[in-house]
């Protein structure tokens, strides 16, 4: 299934973020990027941080970190390093243009960065470990969103010229890392091949919005009837514009059609415990945000409203815990709040 949607603002209140940041100021930076997320408060005005351990997206749950400031009413920015090296022994991560194109979605401000300390990991000959931002270049991409007077798509695109020089240093960094703890680390000219593609995604992007744009605007205005009714799910693609004009493409785990109804699902699963864990849930509504404020979604011509659900599932069956029971109330307070729907499985029951 083919999906056209379009959001012309992000209105969320989200419940289960977090909302007990440590607050810091911009001297004591270094500090504050021990956490996750962060307020970070400069002359009197307030920014709500969040940061990356990696720019894969599927470490150490980063969206669960966005999804944490969504209830900050000012400037939210989140700190991605371009790449994570940790030697030929270990993994390396590089930035996709996917994430940068999805937080300008978000309306979250990027400041894009690397790491330029580290030590050796005693398990392994080739593997380093505890790996430190650069804190004093942060600090100057800070200052200079801080004359930023634009929205977040627009300083993201902007800085995403900068990616080759970026990772140049970051490459020059991990061979001083490479120096200091003896640790080989993995090869320069595919890192650079890498970063290269992320220029001509951002290019493609462009172009590829344009012509969307141009085609959208010479849609015919047919009207299709829609199916009855789709008894089962399937995957779909989401190509979402805002107004901003941009297009960004998501997935839902499953979607189906009933009457005039769209019903877009995005499922987590566990087969360890009785509920997904916080994290995972948060991951959940991060989706959840986008899909409440779709104002226009369409299939084959006919326009549907979104009915956005968040499936649970677990092959575990029993009671649930005092905190896993208080987080289900609370993920169904959010629900009713904002417009989805949650559905909860436990070994096999609803």
């Amino acid at each position: 299934m083919d999906i056209y949607g379009q959001i012309e603002s992000i209105q969320y209140k989200p419940i289960l973020a977090q909302y007990s940041y440590n607050e810091y100021e911009l001297s004591d930076l270094g500090e504050a990027l021990d956490n996750t997320t962060f307020l970070l408060n400069h002359s009197g005005n307030k920014f709500a941080f969040s940061r990356w351990v990696s720019p894969k997206r599927t470490r150490s749950y980063p969206f669960e970190r966005v999804y944490n400031t969504m209830g900050f009413p000012g400037k939210r920015v989140t700190v991605i390093p371009i790449i994570k090296d940790e030697g030929v022994d270990g993994e390396r991560d590089y930035l996709q243009w996917d994430t940068i194109s999805l937080m300008s979605l978000m309306d979250v401000y990027i400041i894009l960065a690397y790491y330029d300390k580290a030590e050796k990991n005693m398990k392994y000959s080739n593997k380093i470990t505890n790996q430190r931002l650069d804190v004093d270049y942060i600090r100057n991409r800070f200052n200079l969103l801080l004359s930023f007077h634009s929205n977040a798509f627009h300083w993201n695109m902007a800085k995403i010229d900068n990616v080759e020089s970026l990772m140049n240093t970051a490459i020059e960094k991990y061979r001083n890392i490479s120096g200091i703890t003896g640790v080989t680390m993995s090869s320069e000219d595919t890192a650079l091949a890498r970063i290269r593609k992320l220029g001509r995604d951002r290019d493609s992007f462009m172009k590829l919005s344009r012509e969307l744009a141009y085609t959208a605007q010479q849609r015919e205005s047919i009207t299709v009837q829609p199916k009855e009714f789709v008894t089962e799910g399937e995957k779909a693609a989401i190509t979402i514009s805002n107004y901003q004009g941009g297009y960004y493409y998501l997935t839902a785990d499953e979607a189906r059609i009933d009457k005039n109804n769209l019903y877009l699902v995005e499922a987590k699963h566990t087969a360890s415990r009785t509920l997904p864990s916080l994290s995972v849930i948060k991951e959940g509504l991060f989706k959840m945000v986008l899909f409440t404020n779709l104002s226009t979604a369409i299939v084959d011509n006919h326009d549907y409203d979104v009915v956005p659900i968040l499936k649970l599932t677990s092959s575990k069956s029993g009671n649930l815990s005092d905190s896993e029971q208080s987080i289900l109330e609370m993920l169904h307070e959010e629900a009713n709040t904002n417009g989805f729907a949650v559905e909860y499985t436990s070994g096999g029951q609803i």
